[in-house]
């Protein structure tokens, strides 16, 4: 009897565990249930807009020339000094051309024996007037000869003393050696150094850069943009200029020129772009920082929106899946507007309170990967 009932016993255990190993079997081989992520519409703005490249530069740099050859004896100012125009930036001394100087001074002797010519014939000739022995008219030959004599020792002399010093007696404090600011602003830079030779400007050429001097109180964007952008563009357009040096501000701008020539840059075709650059608040803006401009194509405030991600196609149209309850989803055509790449103005098909499937990314990277 005992035996019997082992048996018994025995044979339900074993049906037992093989019951419960079909339905664990059963059990892991069941496909879990599918869950989607849902989002919300949103209330946003929608800003279109392309990129360009460049750097922030002052409207005004005037680079100041030396009119004279020579050599910087002093300079005044350094690279950031605050200018006004007249100002002296720097101070040349001139080293004469050596043969300028000995025609000068050539000119400046025969002057002198001129003149001491004319002096002792009018003074010959001024007592024989005075004493009538010959006419007036014969007299003012030799007064004239004796001024025009001493004028041409004046002349002389000044040519001398522009050669050697730059500057004449008549002209007194006026001189082409001292290198004046002819605007307000500030000097961005210096190039020279005392002791440096510079060479004058003229016809045949630009001459040396004593100083560059700048209004830095209206700075402008430079940049470029590719082919492909410059047609969605036009005057009076609003950038938002993003300084690498000043990451936590962004400035506003307004596009005023577009280059009607376009450049081959790296295989690519741009063409120049600048806009002034708005208020700036307490930042100080220096000349050359680069920056980026997002150029804003079209813009829409506060519109109802959704991430591109969420939207589905079929043929020409476009529809999202909303939750209608949990798990289950209807297809709802919608119609769309503005984008700016990442988020889409939704004119109509959703609401505010609607739950909208998204991507079940996790699925389909497993999916990939097996």
């Amino acid at each position: 009897m005992i035996k019997k009932i082992i048996k018994i016993l025995l044979l339900v255990a074993v049906v037992g565990l093989f019951g419960w190993t079909i339905y664990f079997l059963y059990a892991k081989s069941r496909k879990p249930p599918e869950t989607f992520k849902t989002e919300s519409p949103a209330i946003t703005n929608i800003i279109k807009k392309t990129v360009a490249t460049g750097s922030v530069l002052p409207r005004k740099e005037v680079f100041m020339k030396s009119q004279v050859s020579g050599i910087i004896e002093k300079v005044y100012v350094l690279a950031g000094d605050k200018i006004k125009q007249g100002e002296v930036i720097a101070r040349i001394k001139i080293i004469p051309n050596m043969v300028e100087l000995n025609n000068a001074e050539n000119r400046l002797n025969q002057a002198r024996i001129n003149l001491e010519n004319a002096q002792l014939d009018y003074d010959r000739n001024l007592k024989l007037a005075t004493d009538k022995v010959i006419p007036q008219a014969d007299f003012q030959q030799y007064q004239l000869r004796l001024n025009t004599a001493s004028q041409e020792l004046d002349a002389a002399q000044d040519n001398l003393s522009l050669i050697k010093e730059g500057v004449t007696k008549k002209a007194g404090q006026i001189t082409n050696t001292l290198i004046r600011s002819t605007i307000s602003g500030m000097i961005l830079d210096v190039p020279v150094k005392e002791g440096n030779s510079v060479i004058e400007s003229n016809t045949f050429n630009e001459g040396t850069t004593i100083a560059s001097v700048a209004d830095m109180g209206e700075m402008i964007f430079e940049g470029k943009v590719d082919e492909s952008e410059v047609g969605k563009l036009h005057q009076g357009i609003d950038l938002i200029l993003t300084v690498g040096a000043i990451e936590k501000e962004k400035f506003n701008a307004k596009l005023e020129y577009i280059s009607p020539k376009g450049v081959t840059e790296n295989g690519a075709i741009q063409f120049q772009i600048r806009a002034a650059i708005g208020q700036v608040n307490n930042n100080f803006l220096r000349a050359g920082y680069s920056a980026n401009a997002d150029i804003i194509l079209s813009r829409k405030d506060s519109v109802l929106a959704i991430s591109e991600s969420l939207l589905q196609f079929s043929g020409d149209s476009t529809f999202v899946e909303i939750e209608d309850k949990p798990g289950f989803f209807r297809k709802q055509f919608i119609k769309t507007g503005l984008s700016d790449g990442i988020h889409i103005e939704v004119v109509e098909g959703v609401a505010m309170a609607d739950r909208i499937k998204a991507p079940n990314l996790i699925d389909e990277k497993v999916a990939v990967n097996n």
